[in-house]
């Protein structure tokens, strides 16, 4: 039987990626640090996904098994797979990147001339490559041939809302019906697996950006605002007409560059555009605003959903002013239980709003974005009503 690992039995692994393997016919392997969740699976060795929508539904996920990820054990689910899959987030890569090297190690001492494809399904750009280049570090000049003959790291863009629900049963898992995921194509190695849900992009950065710019720009933002007028989801806080009015300027801003980048269709972005917010109103979710806006170091990253699109539309002398202000407000994000949130508000106590957004986004000294950025940051409160 065909095999498939999931890095991460998260949400997002349960809800999203995971579910697409089990249904292309895979055996699933959860592979996860949290003891209660792989043992759970184990157990049932199946879970519900609860579709919460206009149409509400449920899918019944099977055919799958889990381990815990810094064990043995995950080295001879290597040895055997023909996918792996991650949502682990970000940060977590380097960590799981020495296990990786180990599988390849053995598949490559066992003789296995059978290709395999690792596919890092995370929030930022390029995360395969990312995954691929920490993987390299553990191995020596033979393995990284082995690599570079055997093992395909295609990127992709992934894009489904999975919000923290609590339920009964602790693998059950709520998501939205909507769901996108874009796979690089050319950077598959040998047959590429057919898995229905799984697009062929030939321009995933262009994909990358579509979604990284309309979906993650705008629910960012609509965090923030919602986080300084007392919100406690994205929901209520794309309800406020204030909020809606700037969260859309702010999409549409960042819309405008791409459409010059990538010279997309202007009416069919702005539906896009509208779909997007169509989803943030979804009144099943319930999506946490301090979930959507948490690690705001990242989100302010140069290449991440805040900074990005602001400068991209500024190269092409497109106005930014409500881009501008949702950086302000990532800037009041004062969450004394996000790690990132504190160490962003310790920054700015030690080095003020210009100091700190030079460092944390490498913005240029020589611009004026600095000087607008903390303008926004001293005005943001009175302009959304918080």
């Amino acid at each position: 039987m065909k095999k498939a690992i999931q890095f991460g039995a998260g949400n997002i692994g349960r809800g999203f990626i995971g579910a697409l393997l089990s249904k292309a016919g895979y055996h699933v392997v959860f592979a996860d640090v949290n003891k209660e969740v792989i043992e759970k699976i184990n157990e049932d060795k199946f879970y519900t996904i609860h579709v919460m929508d206009v149409e509400c539904t449920e899918e019944k996920i099977e055919n799958i098994s889990g381990v815990i990820s810094t064990s043995d054990d995950i080295l001879k689910e290597i040895v055997e797979a023909e996918i792996i899959t991650t949502a682990v987030g970000p940060v977590v890569l380097p960590r799981i990147a020495p296990t990786i090297a180990k599988g390849i190690q053995l598949r490559k001492e066992a003789g296995l001339k059978s290709f395999l494809n690792i596919i890092a399904c995370e929030n930022a750009i390029k995360a395969s490559s990312q995954l691929e280049e920490e993987v390299k570090k553990h191995l020596n000049e033979e393995e990284i041939k082995y690599l570079e003959e055997f093992v395909g790291f295609p990127n992709c863009s992934v894009d489904r809302i999975v919000p923290p629900v609590k339920s009964e049963n602790i693998l059950d898992v709520v998501v939205e019906r909507f769901y996108e995921w874009n796979v690089e194509e050319k950077a598959f190695k040998g047959s590429i697996p057919q898995i229905e849900g799984m697009n062929l992009a030939d321009n995933l950065m262009a994909y990358i950006e579509r979604k990284l710019f309309t979906l993650n720009t705008g629910h960012a933002i609509t965090a923030y605002f919602g986080y300084l007028k007392g919100y406690k989801t994205i929901d209520e806080s794309i309800k406020d007409e204030v909020i809606y009015d700037f969260v859309k300027k702010a999409m549409i801003e960042s819309g405008q560059g791409l459409i010059a980048k990538y010279n997309f269709d202007e009416e069919a972005h702005l539906k896009y555009i509208d779909k997007i917010i169509g989803r943030f109103k979804n009144p099943y979710l319930k999506d946490d605003v301090a979930r959507v806006g948490r690690e705001p170091l990242r989100k302010l990253n140069e290449n991440d959903r805040l900074i990005k699109p602001l400068i991209t539309a500024r190269g092409f002398n497109i106005k930014t002013d409500s881009l501008l202000l949702g950086v302000g407000a990532a800037l009041h994000y004062d969450n004394k239980e996000d790690a990132q949130s504190r160490e962003l508000q310790s920054l700015i106590h030690e080095k003020g709003i210009r100091g700190s957004i030079a460092e944390i986004s490498k913005i240029s000294e020589d611009t004026d974005v600095l000087d607008k950025i903390e303008k926004y940051y001293d005005e943001v409160k009175k302009l959304i009503g918080a």
